[in-house]
């Protein structure tokens, strides 16, 4: 695999529709931000002719990250698909962003793709969450290959980072990650460091040399082989290891020669099976070249080593109503089953859906049903509607190339499906389907904001629906209690472009505004209070008394309204006014403006009048007489509780427990789980953790997983209320 000794002359014209699954390859580029995936897929259009010159389409545009917004933000912040051809092969090459906050587009990468390419940087080593990811791709099966770049940093070592490669994918089996290639290194520089100049294929034993910009092979000479012969024997031995031949090692150690063409059936068959990881390298060509350093290998690995759409396992497929149907999973003349991957919106075309197409054939002008269920928690409705496919189009870059049809295993977009969100199924009208959408993480970082001024406002619904249904990792909320629109987001740079989205896109300007956590009032201890609603002023006139007792209930227990009045001093007709009145200014709160819980109020006496009594003079008068009770009594502030669950590596558990305990956490206790990860759960005040998803990344570098949900509401301290009145009282 990858080790032809020609040139080869790329792909002329540019990416269509594929005529058959079998000449599909679907491939996610997943790193941690800065890695070089984007360079890395700029230099692989550029070998594979699709592109003028590194990264640029003959309108002078990226070919990824071509969004304004990303040029602003100096990185990727969106999933980009840039398809290429070689070999007869369509490409589906998707670009992921590296930062956290964007996990939802990786999520999404990894849900389209068949195979992934781990992106990893020579001078920045392998993270944490890039681990995380590896071990995601490893539940599911994924076939997986590491590139290694930026080896022209200064201390770049190939060999070294191989090693460290194996030490942290390679789990119990280390020498399933082995390279295929080693560096050629030309003379070295001022500063000794040695450029990498080519590479020498193992199983080949050619010399790639990329220092004119074009691949030309040769022998290696003697210099080379020692080097190469150890490592190719190395190779040997761990394609050997993971064959389905089982004597092909016996053999093997018998001293059989095992012919080339052999061991790369092994190898593409393990890299395709997800049991063999191999380690290549690849930089980005010089100006003016055509091709950069590895990506021929990089390519003919994807073509040749990568399964087809065809090898994937089948999505689990359901009817909207639930009950299960099985389907010929990549068959394009099987029943339609497609999934909205990513929404956005341009300017001139509207909403934009790129799909990946799992069975049938998507034609345009063609008529679909769209499923959406089981996102309701993001503030999504469950959804069943037919719409009609406009335009297909294959991207590239800003541009979008019109197809007629898209079949089982590839992917498009889709123009102008008005009520298509991220993660919904397109299946035939006349046959509706639904795949579960995919697992996301929960946004836990609050932001609250206002709409700018009255044009603004009348704008904001609809702008930030617009922008949930393009991210399932954002939730829309519309706090009834504190009466704020808050949007959950995953980081601080997710926010950002939240905000700059509503702006740019959807031309709503908002202002952030500090986010409150639901507080409640509660009494803390028994008291009495008289309302009294008299008024004569010319005319039927209003009058109301009444006499209640408050006393506190344990927590959950809600409003208890209980009747004791006796001889009818309050007439039977009114005693539910009186009631009406107590719960509705419990909902506007007693002392700050917090909803009034867990205490019950009992009626005791009053009195009525036979003409000027009425419904709304005893529920003024109820009202009051709760006022009254509040002011006498000692009012408790009730805080959010939250129920904590972190998941983090076992040499940041300290910290993460001292910061917890630092929030006034109770720690309930931890539990070891798999892969040197202990499992935390506390209950923790949520006004201590608005920013806790945050600070938790920079505590455990990026590791950590946290779950939360609401608990309880529980007294909260004399000395944090009394500070919370105060700058209550400073801001009004």
């Amino acid at each position: 695999m990858g080790d032809k000794a020609h040139t080869h002359p790329g792909a002329a014209g540019r990416a269509t529709a594929a005529d058959h699954p079998a000449s599909v390859r679907n491939v996610v580029l997943v790193g941690h931000s800065g890695s070089g995936k984007t360079t890395l897929v700029e230099a692989l259009a550029l070998t594979a002719g699709a592109v003028n010159r590194a990264g640029r389409v003959e309108d002078g545009g990226c070919v990824s990250d071509y969004d304004d917004m990303e040029h602003r933000q100096q990185r990727s912040v969106q999933l980009s698909l840039v398809p290429v051809e070689w070999d007869g092969i369509k490409i589906n090459l998707l670009d992921t962003p590296g930062y956290a906050d964007f996990v939802g587009e990786l999520r999404a990468g990894l849900r389209a793709a068949d195979a992934a390419l781990f992106v990893v940087s020579a001078s920045d080593g392998v993270d944490g969450s890039t681990r995380m990811v590896w071990e995601e791709c490893a539940a599911v099966g994924m076939p997986r290959a590491i590139v290694i770049t930026h080896l022209e940093a200064a201390r770049a070592d190939f060999e070294e980072m191989t090693r460290i490669c194996a030490e942290a994918f390679g789990g119990d089996d280390p020498d399933a990650v082995l390279p295929l290639y080693l560096p050629l290194h030309g003379p070295p520089a001022p500063d000794g460091h040695a450029p990498v100049t080519g590479l020498v294929g193992l199983l080949s034993r050619k010399l790639f040399d990329y220092a004119s910009g074009e691949r030309v092979a040769s022998e290696p000479g003697e210099a080379e082989l020692p080097q190469l012969d150890e490592a190719r024997s190395m190779l040997i031995e761990g394609i050997i290891s993971e064959s389905e031949d089982e004597t092909l090692m016996e053999r093997y150690l018998g001293g059989e020669q095992v012919d080339v063409k052999t061991l790369i059936e092994d190898l593409e068959r393990a890299v395709a099976r997800g049991v063999f990881f191999p380690v290549l390298a690849a930089a980005p060509a010089a100006d003016g070249a055509r091709q950069g350093l590895g990506t021929v290998e990089l390519l003919e690995l994807i073509t040749r080593g990568f399964p087809t759409p065809l090898e994937r396992a089948a999505p689990r497929v359901t009817t909207p109503e639930g009950a299960g149907r099985e389907l010929r999973m990549c068959d394009p003349e099987e029943s339609l089953v497609a999934e909205v991957v990513k929404t956005s919106s341009d300017p001139y075309v509207g909403r934009i859906s790129m799909v990946r197409v799992f069975s049938g054939t998507l034609r345009a002008d063609q008529t679909v049903h769209v499923s959406g269920h089981g996102m309701t928690d993001r503030g999504h409705e469950d959804h069943d509607v037919d719409e009609r496919i406009g335009a297909l189009s294959t991207p590239f870059g800003k541009q979008q190339r019109p197809v007629s049809h898209v079949i089982a295993g590839d992917l498009a977009c889709v123009a102008k499906l008005t009520r298509a969100e991220t993660g919904d199924t397109l299946s035939a009208k006349e046959d509706p389907l639904l795949m579960a959408p995919w697992e996301m993480p929960d946004p836990l970082l609050p932001l609250a904001i206002e709409a700018h001024s009255k044009p603004d406002e009348d704008k904001l619904s609809q702008g930030l629906a617009r922008l949930v249904a393009e991210d399932p990792t954002m939730r829309l909320e519309h706090n009834q209690d504190t009466h704020q629109v808050v949007l959950w987001c995953l980081g601080e740079a997710h926010a950002d472009v939240a905000l700059e989205r509503l702006r740019s896109r959807y031309g709503v300007q908002v202002d952030v505004v500090p986010h409150r956590v639901s507080l409640r009032e509660t009494f803390g201890g028994r008291a009495a209070g008289r309302g009294r609603h008299v008024k004569q002023s010319g005319g039927h006139g209003q009058y109301a008394i009444c006499e209640i007792e408050v006393e506190p209930l344990p927590g959950g227990s809600g409003i208890e309204f209980v009747d004791k009045v006796v001889g009818g001093a309050v007439p039977r007709q009114f005693i539910p006014s009186v009631e009406k009145g107590v719960r509705t200014q419990a909902a506007k709160g007693v002392a700050a403006g917090h909803p009034l819980i867990d205490v019950r109020v009992t009626l005791l006496d009053g009195k009525a009048h036979s003409v000027d009594s009425s419904d709304a003079a005893f529920q003024t008068a109820g009202a009051l007489a709760l006022r009254e009770a509040a002011a006498e009594a000692r009012i408790h502030l009730l805080e959010p509780v939250a129920e904590v669950s972190v998941l983090v590596g076992d040499d940041y558990v300290g910290a993460v427990m001292s910061d917890l305990s630092g929030r006034r956490g109770k720690v309930l206790g931890t539990e070891q789980t798999s892969g040197g990860r202990t499992l935390i759960r506390a209950e923790v005040p949520e006004i201590e953790i608005g920013r806790y998803a945050v600070d938790l990344r920079a505590l455990s570098h990026g590791t950590a997983r946290l779950d939360r949900r609401y608990a309880r509401h529980e007294p909260m301290p004399a000395q944090v209320a009394d500070r919370l009145r105060e700058e209550v009282r400073v801001a009004s």
